[in-house]
């Protein structure tokens, strides 16, 4: 997914950028408010700080809007709910607060892709798309895995978890967007049932290499022989 980060603040920057990218997002950063629309060609999410130094960010994000249909969360330290309003009617799909937590700014960012519809494998939606890696089977249309031949039988998030992984096609998928799309939310031992939906995944699967874990990130396809 390309992000397209509208921040002056070096410091910011210079944490943010590389923290998105090792969760698997391409990252370009934007410092002024002026240039801005000149980079939205295949742009996925903007990420909007409000505090420019030569334009008001509202302005900005309207302008955006009205130049493109690209998803806008803005990230600003306005924090009153007068400014959440202002920003959201300029067009912003999401709005947070500085200083926010970079699980869950990437957890809005996948779920305003998901709200869109823009969100490969929404476990939500229909999809007649079938995955394979080895002997590994995932149809989504029949929500049926099978391992050479056999059907397994998962339960619902153990199946979205396999999905996502199998629609990755060998990028990682982070623990943030696994816990966005599957749970929807985050809370304290979050990441332990996730582990556990994982093992119990090998164990059913057969397969303990099928999902490689991809350490303090989240797990990526392994491959199977």
């Amino acid at each position: 997914m390309r992000v397209l980060l509208v921040e002056d603040d070096d410091r910011v920057a210079e944490a943010l950028v590389p923290a998105l990218t090792r969760r698997g997002f391409h990252v370009d950063r934007q410092a002024t408010g002026r240039g801005t629309l000149d980079r939205l060609t295949g742009v996925d999410v903007v990420l909007l700080d409000l505090g420019l130094p030569d334009m008001d960010g509202v302005t900005l994000c309207r302008a955006i809007r009205a130049a493109s249909d690209v998803a806008i969360i803005v990230v600003s330290a306005r924090g009153e709910i007068d400014d959440r309003i202002l920003g959201l009617h300029a067009g912003a799909d999401d709005y947070l607060v500085k200083p926010y937590d970079v699980g869950e700014l990437v957890a809005r960012v996948h779920a305003v892709r998901r709200r869109r519809g823009a969100d490969p494998v929404g476990v939500g939606s229909v999809s007649t798309e079938v995955f394979e890696t080895g002997d590994v089977r995932v149809d989504l249309g029949r929500h049926e895995v099978t391992v050479a031949g056999d059907a397994v039988a998962l339960s619902r998030k153990e199946f979205q978890v396999l999905a996502l992984v199998m629609a990755a096609g060998g990028a990682v998928c982070t623990r943030e967007r696994i816990l966005a799309e599957v749970w929807g939310r985050t809370w304290s031992g979050a990441n332990r049932t996730l582990d556990v939906h994982v093992a119990t995944l090998r164990t059913k699967l057969g397969r303990p290499a099928l999902l490689e874990t991809v350490r303090g990130v989240g797990y990526r396809l392994g491959q199977v022989s």
